[in-house]
This record gives C-alpha cells, sequence and structure tokens, in this order.
C-alpha cells in the first residue's frame, strides 16, 4: 500500500503560480511513475503531467510551457509548478503514484483544490 498526502492547493489569480507537492509513504519504489491529474467539476479525471523513475516527463497538451513536474526520489515527493494559471485550470488536483508493469498498484492522493480566479 502506497498513501499519498498533497500540500500547496488554493485560490490564485489568473496569470499567476501556484506549486503542489506531494509526499509518498508506505510500499514505495523508485520504478514507480509519479503524476498529477485534474478533475474540473461535470469533467472526467484528466492527465496533467506524469514522470518516471528518471525524470522522464510527459504533460497534456493544455499545460505544456506553463506547468512542470519533477520529482525526489530519496524525498519520495513529486511536485507541479504551476505558472501563467489560466480560469479553465481550475480543478481538483490528485496525486497519482503507480507501478509501470503492475496495474494493481495504482493510488491516489485525496485531491486539493485549485482554484483560479479573479
Amino acid at each position: 500500500q502506497v498513501y499519498l498526502e498533497e500540500f500547496g492547493g488554493g485560490l490564485v489569480q489568473p496569470g499567476g503560480s501556484l506549486r503542489l507537492s506531494c509526499e509518498a509513504s508506505g510500499s514505495f519504489f523508485e520504478i514507480f511513475k509519479m503524476g498529477w491529474y485534474r478533475q474540473a467539476p461535470g469533467n472526467q479525471r484528466e492527465l496533467v503531467a506524469v514522470t518516471t523513475r528518471t525524470g522522464s516527463a510527459t504533460y497534456a497538451d493544455s499545460v505544456k510551457g506553463r506547468f512542470t513536474i519533477s520529482r525526489d526520489n530519496s524525498k519520495r515527493t513529486v511536485d507541479l509548478q504551476m505558472n501563467s494559471l489560466k480560469p479553465e485550470d481550475t480543478a481538483v488536483y490528485f496525486c497519482n503514484v503507480r507501478h509501470p508493469y503492475a496495474a494493481s498498484q495504482n493510488y491516489w492522493g485525496k485531491g486539493t483544490l485549485v482554484t483560479v480566479s479573479s
């Protein structure tokens, strides 16, 4: 079992920045992919960004150039730096870790709300 705790959500004005952090505990291994997803009201959960053990990252087209994902394997953390935020970025953001070869090892945080509004 892996436990995830997220930090850093809140209210920010359009054009502003926010940094989300997620810390993993329990049976976490470096092979796990670490990422962030989000879900806006009435929408399905969608991928924001994901990073592999080596730091290779994949981003949703909607956040490319604005968001940066980073991980620290020694601290078991994954961060999401969000810049140039837009109202359409408003959503609950979920931390996710998953084993790349074992579908059953897929874990979620409880989510943190990000609201972009003036």
